[in-house]
């Protein structure tokens, strides 16, 4: 069942600037949705439209059947995570917490009992009496989601909250919320730039681009059988090569790989990890470096025009700068006219 529903809704700024175009998506109870991609994509405002900071131009925004598109942020069920923490320097975190809830008006043993226990969901279980800017950045996000949480939203709004931490907190924080909203089953939708906080956290992905969907599906999807070249080039690292079809064959150069679609100009998509090597002289491209990332090795090619491409392999010990090898794609996808015309797996 669809708990949040969003239908047709648009933001269009001064100056006929639009953000949002007609989207549409649906969230199911307890579900995870990603909304993913490059700045100005529209992400970030269509959240802030769900949660009531902005404005929509058009369209409908429902959860559990009740139309909330024109309520005020504190009339609408939902929680809101800000990238900046936006926590009150003048409060202890305690107080912090318990402020939502008193404007609710519910009794003191009441407020107590959910602030200690939402401080001990978000592992910060003692930390009621300390200042905020006495907390490190980590800290302080956690203290951002346990006062969205504390308000039992039915909708989880998370707006980049890992943005400004250092890569080995984003990821561990990222592990601890992922645990946290299944363990509550909360609904949740969260905005990032992240491909690896996308594919890592959701179960499914909304792939943006310029206010509109480029591709909704599960995160494993979405990077195996990406619909549209920009989803292609967007998630993960992609070889796209632009190219000829000439009888059933893709042409660039000396690359040649066979391909079934009709005749005419064609981009043809393949992951590194799909692309197998085998020494060869002259080859189809060359070696122009190798980098032993220990587990496996990048190994960067030339095509004879100059194009860089790259192919992931088990024994970067095998290759070298200089050398001639011929490609052997093991899975690829080929686009015309910004759509997925064909797809391979063997």
């Amino acid at each position: 069942m669809s708990v949040l529903k969003i239908t047709d809704v648009s933001k269009v700024f001064a100056g006929n600037t639009v953000a949002v175009d007609k989207f549409s998506l649906d969230v199911a109870d307890g579900e995870l949705v990603c909304l993913l991609g490059p700045s100005g994509s529209g992400k970030s405002t269509l959240l802030r439209m769900v949660g009531g900071f902005e404005r929509p131009s058009g369209g409908v925004i429902t959860i559990d059947g009740e139309e909330i598109t024109h309520l005020s942020p504190e009339k609408r069920p939902t929680g809101m995570v800000f990238q900046s923490h936006a926590l009150w320097t003048h409060m202890n975190v305690f107080k912090n917490l318990a402020f939502g809830l008193k404007l609710r008006r519910l009794p003191a043993d009441e407020i107590k009992r959910k602030v200690e226990a939402v401080l001990e969901l978000v592992g910060l279980a003692g930390y009621g009496n300390r200042l905020t800017h006495q907390l490190s950045g980590g800290q302080q996000q956690r203290v951002a989601l346990a006062r969205s949480l504390v308000l039992e939203p039915k909708i989880l709004l998370l707006d980049e909250p890992f943005a400004s931490l250092d890569q080995h907190l984003r990821e561990r924080l990222r592990e601890e919320v992922r645990d946290i909203q299944q363990r509550l089953k909360i609904t949740t939708l969260f905005v990032t730039h992240g491909q690896d906080e996308a594919l890592s956290m959701a179960d499914r992905i909304v792939v943006m681009r310029d206010g509109r969907t480029e591709q909704i599906d599960r995160p494993d999807v979405v990077y195996r059988d990406p619909k549209t070249p920009f989803v292609a080039g967007f998630i993960g690292t992609m070889n796209l090569i632009e190219g000829t079809v000439s009888n059933g064959v893709f042409i660039r150069d000396s690359l040649r790989v066979p391909l079934p679609i009709a005749d005419g100009p064609a981009i043809l998509a393949i992951r590194p990890e799909s692309l197998d090597l085998v020494a060869a002289e002259p080859g189809m491209a060359r070696v122009h470096r190798v980098t032993d990332y220990g587990t496996h090795g990048l190994v960067d090619l030339d095509l004879p025009d100059g194009e860089r491409i790259k192919s992931m392999v088990s024994h970067p010990d095998l290759f070298k700068a200089g050398q001639g090898v011929d490609l052997n794609p093991t899975a690829i996808a080929a686009f015309r006219d910004k759509m997925q015309v064909y797809r391979s797996q063997t």
